[in-house]
């Protein structure tokens, strides 16, 4: 599996808001937000609900990673998708930095995946709640 996620009941709007404080609160700033929704009625004319990828960012850890193989900036940085599904449920999806960067052979960067993995699920527990 290369995710995890967490059912809210509020509106859109507001899940997008809550999220990113909670990643504040871990250390994580968001560094682009994606609206999908908007993006694929312009280009493609298409409907559907509201979707966004948020683009977060521990700048701490992203710079270990970094030390560890210039090149994961590839990996970088830890998508959460907030997405409404059909019945108006709120769903948010953290992006699994073990899986991810298992991809990595380098040392320290498994280590590292899970302090990541581990601030992640903190910020879902704190939108479950």
């Amino acid at each position: 599996m290369y995710g995890f996620s967490v059912q809210m009941s509020c509106g859109f709007d507001e899940a997008v808001e809550r999220v990113t404080e909670a990643l504040k609160t871990e250390g994580f700033g968001v560094l682009t937000e994606i609206d999908v929704k908007a993006t694929l009625k312009k280009k493609l004319d298409v409907d559907r609900n509201p979707y966004k990828i948020l683009g977060a960012c521990n700048p701490q850890l992203a710079n270990q990673a970094l030390n560890a193989d210039p090149d994961i900036g590839l990996l970088l940085p830890c998508n959460v998708v907030v997405r409404q599904e059909d019945d108006g449920v709120i769903t948010v999806a953290f992006m699994d930095p073990n899986a991810v960067l298992a991809l990595v052979d380098k040392s320290g960067v498994e280590q590292l995946a899970g302090q990541v993995r581990a601030k992640l699920e903190k910020v879902r527990d704190q939108l479950a709640g």
